[in-house]
C-alpha cells in the first residue's frame, strides 16, 4: 500500500516524542509530510533540529487544512485543543489521530465520531499505554488459567497508580529512571498549570490507567471519587491530584465483588514508586516502575531505534513480584517477567492498517471516549461528594 502524507500538529513533546519518530520509522506506511509549528527559529524548524528531516513547516491550521496532500492529521497539541482541531479536520476530509484525553467531554467525543462515521474517515484515539510492557505483561498474567500455580485466581482488588512521569533523565537509563510516580512541589509554569478544559492530572495522566481498566474490566456499577489540589498552587480548579474506586458486582469481570483503585498523587516521595497491586483469591501481584518507551524516545538518535534491540525491553530490576498461595498452605514467591517490548509501533502499524485496508482498530474511538466520561464523572463525584451509581 502507498505510505500515508501525515502531518504532525505540534512539536513539543507530544510530536517530537510520541508521533514523530514512528512516522519517520514507519516509511512504508507514513510520510511526514508537513508539520504545524507557528513559530518555527530556524528554516526547517525543531523536526529538522532533532531528526535532520526537512517536512513542509505549515505556520497555521488553516494553511494544514487547505493542504490537498495531507491526508492523515495528528493532533498533538495542548487538551483543550483536541476537539476543535480533530473536529476542523474531520471537516476537511483528513484521518485524524488524536492525542489523549481525545477531548474534554464525552459529548464532544461522541459529536466527533459521528462527524468520522458521516464522512467515512478513520477517527484514532491515542492511548499509547495500552502497549507498554508492564501492562502487557499483566494482561498475560491475568489470562492464566486459574489451574496454574502462578494464578491471581478470582480478582478482587485492582490498584493502579499514575503519579506523574519522569521529566529528569539521563541517557543512561538506571532502574530508578523507570518511575511513573513523581515528587514536584512547584509548578511546571506550561500550559497545564491553567484552568482551561480538560486540565489537570486526572483527565492529562489518569486518562492512560483508565483506559487500561476499562481494556481490562469494563465499565463499573460504581465511582467514588477524591480529585484535589494538595498542593494549594495555582488554580484550585486544577487538580493534582486524585484517587478513583470503580466498584464491580460478583459475577462481573471477577466471580468476587471487584474494586478497582485509580491513584495519582503528585507529593510521592519514594524512591521506588508503586505501579500495580493485583489481590486475588490465590495471591497478589506488585510492580513498581514505568514503562521506558517515554525515556528511550525521549533521547532517541534514529527513528529506526524504535527496532533496536533494547527498545521497549524493561530491565530485570523492575519486573513484577507474585505471592502465590502454595498447594501445603505457604506463600510462594517468584518474579512475573515483563518479556515482552513495549510496542507502540504497533498503534502505528493498526492505524495505517485500518486506514488503507479497512482494518479494525485495535484502539476503538468510543473507548477512549468512555474514560473521559468516567473522568467527568470523577470529578463529579469529587466536587458534590457523592457516589456515581450506573
Amino acid at each position: 500500500m502507498s505510505p500515508i502524507n501525515t502531518c504532525v500538529l505540534g512539536v513539543g513533546l507530544s510530536g517530537l516524542t510520541f508521533h514523530v519518530p514512528f512516522i519517520l520509522a514507519l516509511p512504508d506506511l507514513f510520510i511526514l509530510h508537513s508539520v504545524l509549528e507557528r513559530n518555527p527559529t530556524t528554516p526547517h524548524g525543531k523536526t529538522h533540529e532533532r531528526f535532520g528531516v526537512t517536512p513542509k513547516v505549515h505556520r497555521s491550521l488553516e494553511d494544514v487544512l487547505k493542504d490537498q496532500e495531507i491526508e492523515l492529521i495528528i493532533v498533538g497539541t495542548p487538551n483543550e485543543t483536541h476537539y476543535s482541531f480533530a473536529k476542523a479536520a474531520l471537516e476537511a476530509g483528513k484521518h485524524v489521530l488524536v492525542d489523549k484525553p481525545v477531548t474534554s467531554t464525552a459529548s464532544e467525543g461522541r459529536e466527533l465520531d459521528a462527524l468520522a462515521k458521516a464522512k467515512g474517515l478513520v477517527l484514532y484515539p491515542f492511548q499509547n499505554r495500552r502497549f507498554d510492557s508492564d501492562f502487557l505483561a499483566l494482561r498475560k498474567l491475568l489470562a492464566l488459567p486459574k489451574s496454574s500455580a502462578q494464578s491471581l485466581g478470582d480478582i478482587y482488588e485492582f490498584e493502579s497508580r499514575c503519579v506523574g512521569y519522569p521529566h529528569a533523565f539521563t541517557s543512561i537509563l538506571t532502574a530508578d529512571t523507570y518511575r511513573f510516580d513523581r515528587y514536584r512541589a512547584a509548578l511546571k509554569g506550561t500550559w497545564k498549570d491553567e484552568p482551561k478544559p480538560a486540565a489537570g492530572q486526572t483527565f492529562d495522566l489518569g486518562t492512560h490507567i483508565m483506559d487500561q481498566a476499562l481494556t481490562l474490566f469494563g465499565k463499573p456499577s460504581k465511582l467514588t471519587a477524591f480529585v484535589q489540589n494538595v498542593r494549594g498552587l495555582g488554580n484550585p480548579e486544577v487538580d493534582d491530584s486524585f484517587t478513583i474506586y470503580m466498584q464491580y458486582p460478583a459475577g462481573g469481570p471477577s466471580e468476587h465483588p471487584l474494586t478497582v483503585i485509580l491513584r495519582g498523587q503528585i507529593l510521592s516521595v519514594r524512591q521506588k514508586q508503586t505501579r500495580y497491586v493485583v489481590r486475588g483469591s490465590k495471591g497478589t501481584f506488585e510492580k513498581s516502575g514505568v514503562d521506558i518507551q517515554e525515556d528511550q524516545l525521549r533521547v532517541l538518535k534514529a527513528p529506526s531505534d524504535v527496532f533496536g534491540e533494547s527498545y521497549g525491553l524493561e530491565p530485570e530490576a523492575i519486573w513484577g513480584s507474585l505471592e502465590n498461595l502454595g498447594s501445603d498452605g505457604s506463600v510462594v514467591q517468584t518474579t512475573w517477567p515483563s518479556t515482552e517490548r513495549g510496542a507502540y509501533p504497533e498503534l502505528f502499524k493498526n492505524l495505517a492498517n485500518v486506514i488503507r485496508n479497512g482494518a479494525e482498530q485495535e484502539v476503538k474511538w468510543s473507548q477512549a471516549v468512555d474514560a473521559v466520561e468516567l473522568i467527568q464523572l470523577a470529578h463529579k463525584s469529587s466536587k458534590e461528594g457523592i457516589t456515581i451509581v450506573f
